[in-house]
């Protein structure tokens, strides 16, 4: 399915993204935060990717596999939401308290 085509880019673009950004960025707040955005991205390829193996082949082996694509990527995306959340408050006052100081 195109849809779940231009999902899977998409995601991967921003996995590529954010782990560009990672290695960017200085401030160790912020270093947790995108990578947790890049966990959420990543997640969702794999997921999607799943998803997508269901619709185009249909054997045992590949329904099988599919849910594994889509339990890993699942709990990538969870434990990356998790972990966006916890990190969203730490990376805001990292980045005032740098720009109060310039």
């Amino acid at each position: 399915m195109p849809i779940f085509a231009f999902i899977i880019i998409l995601s991967f673009v921003f996995y590529i993204f954010y782990k560009v950004q990672y290695v960017r960025s200085r401030r160790p707040m912020e270093k947790k935060w995108l990578s947790a955005k890049s966990s959420i991205a990543l997640g969702l390829f794999v997921s999607v990717f799943g998803l997508n193996t269901l619709f185009i082949q249909q054997t045992i082996v590949s329904y099988i596999i599919a849910a594994v694509f889509i339990l890993i990527g699942g709990a990538s995306v969870w434990a990356g939401i998790k972990a966006y959340r916890h990190f969203l408050p730490y990376a805001r006052r990292e980045a005032e308290e740098l720009n109060n100081h310039s």
